[in-house]
């Protein structure tokens, strides 16, 4: 069928580019079109269109006065992640204006180097340290942007592969958000223990949440060293050291 469809209107395909179509950009392409380069306010306005018109049939959202309001409302909950990362995207600027990610990872190889740390203990402390940080820093792609220009290239420096300090720093975010008070889901957790156990506090979750994390913490450092003392790739050609 679809070869029919092409050789049928084969001829013609030479003058699409010439027909004015807003999904084709110069020459004809579709990349460049000036639908493809706004897809995100076409997403927007596709979105606008379907969330007022379902508003409008269930009652939600009886006149369209009633849509700033509900778009407010939306926007409420999306506003400490854009706090968050205004504040990253500031931080990684001046990072990179003043190259201190450099002056960190060429100064902190050389101490790790006099140090003369096996590997193995050295990935164990960036599990630990990440662990640590994770607690203040909640955001995973916020701490991996912080920390990513250094720790990824200090570790080459001492001859670690980038991919196992990867390993490392996804192990030490992925165990203590559950014990932090500044993580969103964690006030949306406690929310509903406190459904099944009334006066349910702070104290309540984290006598919950920290032998998780600790088990998690250990399980998998130890799990790690097993796979790293054994020397098995993590991936297909991607030695582990």
């Amino acid at each position: 069928m679809f070869q029919w469809v092409s050789s049928s209107f084969a001829p013609y395909w030479r003058y699409w580019p010439f027909c004015g179509s807003p999904f084709l950009g110069e020459g004809g392409s579709i990349v460049t079109s000036v639908i493809v380069k706004n897809i995100a306010i076409v997403i927007c306005v596709v979105f606008a269109l379907l969330g007022i018109v379902y508003g409008k049939i269930t009652g939600s959202i009886p006149t369209l006065s009633d849509v700033p309001p509900a778009m407010a409302e939306g926007i409420r909950t999306l506003a400490p992640v854009l706090v968050l990362f205004f504040v990253v995207a500031q931080f990684l600027a001046y990072f990179t204006w003043t190259n201190i990610g450099s002056v960190i990872s060429v100064n902190g190889a050389q101490a790790l180097k006099s140090l003369d740390a096996p590997h193995l203990v050295i990935l164990l402390v960036i599990v630990l340290a990440i662990s640590v940080l994770n607690i203040l820093i909640t955001s995973g792609s916020a701490m991996w942007s912080i920390l990513a220009p250094v720790v990824i290239p200090m570790m080459m420096y001492v001859g670690l592969r980038p991919e196992a300090s990867m390993v490392a720093f996804m192990i030490g975010d992925s165990v203590t958000n559950c014990i932090t008070p500044l993580n969103g889901y964690f006030v949306l957790a406690l929310g509903y223990v406190q459904q099944f156990r009334k006066g349910a506090g702070i104290g309540t979750m984290l006598s919950f949440t920290v032998p998780l994390a600790v088990g998690v913490l250990v399980v998998w450092s130890a799990f790690f060293t097993l796979w790293y003392a054994l020397g098995i790739p993590l991936g297909p050609g991607v030695p582990v050291r």
